[in-house]
């Protein structure tokens, strides 16, 4: 099988023109044709010599992504079901906020997920694998095409908060939004980017480590040890503590924003108790607290939490001046809301 050219790095892109005596200018026409353009055939490579093209033809592919499926909710929500070349299918959602004013992406970086977490329909899938920066960076340009199509603008923000866990695909997703940022690629500001993970104490460090520039989202639930693990195994072996001394770490070496997304359950983790056990996890650093409403998924007895305990809830933390949203559901009639993702049909 031949390699995706979108593989290969720069550099390595630039040495196999020079290693056939062809012009580096050429190379950098092929990379713009790639990232900018985005183009999956190397035949629209309008610029490139014949010889040129059909070296390229005879020693790469291009792996494009391709919509399978396309669900829009009355609120205005695109969900699609995304298949890959290898015909693993994963789900991108387009979210405009109510009143139309900003744009999100939700991409995903992993085929299913390996951590379970019991609220999540994604997580009663298995991993299948993790997904290519391109394929990652061609879910942006996607639904950023779909935005300015649908709505007259392009994104405001990009999440990746989909399918998988971003920091077990860690090498991949740090490409993917270093192409999304670049001006060869959508040349989009790393600030409205936001890579959500779970908690994995050792990979938040190494990203303050190596100067990361887009913001940081830690899905909470649960603010004690006992029931967070309940919900999330993966706490077992990334304790409160730990995640907590690692989000301090990477906040006060990156300056970059900081959050926690917080799925209020009936009776499970909405009480004041849990409010005040939250309070203490935001007292060492500034954090933004994002309270989502359940969205209920098949085969799980969780409950959504009344409208009255979560604005009780949100209350109780302004009152110790931590910034808070609550953050209602889009997309729900076409399962395309948070934790919903799963390839459903």
């Amino acid at each position: 099988m031949k390699l995706d050219i979108r593989k290969l790095a720069k550099e390595d892109l630039d040495q196999y023109f020079v290693d056939r005596t062809l012009p580096k200018y050429r190379a950098d026409q092929v990379w713009q044709w790639l990232w900018k353009k985005q183009k999956f055939s190397f035949s629209d490579m309008r610029n490139i010599p014949k010889a040129i093209i059909e070296q390229l033809e005879s020693d790469f592919q291009i792996n494009p992504i391709d919509v399978d499926k396309k669900q829009v909710s009355i609120d205005g929500t695109i969900k699609n079901r995304i298949q890959l070349h290898d015909g693993h299918l994963v789900e991108s959602v387009l979210i405009p906020v109510e009143d139309m004013s900003r744009y999100t992406a939700c991409v995903s970086s992993q085929v299913g997920c390996s951590l379970s977490c019991k609220f999540c329909a994604t997580g009663k899938m298995k991993l299948q694998r993790n997904l290519e920066a391109s394929e990652i960076f061609d879910q942006v340009a996607l639904l950023n095409q779909q935005c300015i199509e649908n709505y007259d603008k392009p994104l405001s923000n990009i999440v990746y908060m989909g399918m998988g866990e971003p920091l077990l695909n860690y090498k991949n997703v740090l490409k993917s939004i270093h192409y999304i940022t670049n001006d060869i690629g959508l040349g989009m500001s790393p600030k409205r980017i936001t890579v959500s993970t779970v908690g994995i104490a050792k990979m938040i460090k190494r990203m303050a480590d190596e100067g990361v520039k887009f913001n940081l989202a830690l899905s909470l639930h649960a603010a004690d040890d006992h029931k967070r693990s309940q919900i999330m195994p993966i706490n077992d072996q990334n304790n409160l503590s730990s995640l907590m001394e690692s989000i301090k770490y990477f906040y006060e070496v990156s300056k970059n924003r900081v959050s926690f997304e917080y799925i209020s359950f009936k009776g499970f983790n909405d009480t004041s108790k849990d409010a005040m056990n939250l309070i203490e996890l935001c007292k060492n650093f500034s954090v933004k607290v994002n309270i989502i409403e359940y969205n209920p998924i098949d085969g799980v007895d969780f409950e959504r939490s009344s409208s009255v305990s979560i604005d009780q809830f949100a209350q109780l933390l302004r009152e110790h001046k931590i910034m808070v949203t609550v953050r209602k559901s889009r997309g729900m009639d076409i399962d395309a809301a948070c934790g919903q993702l799963a390839n459903k049909g």
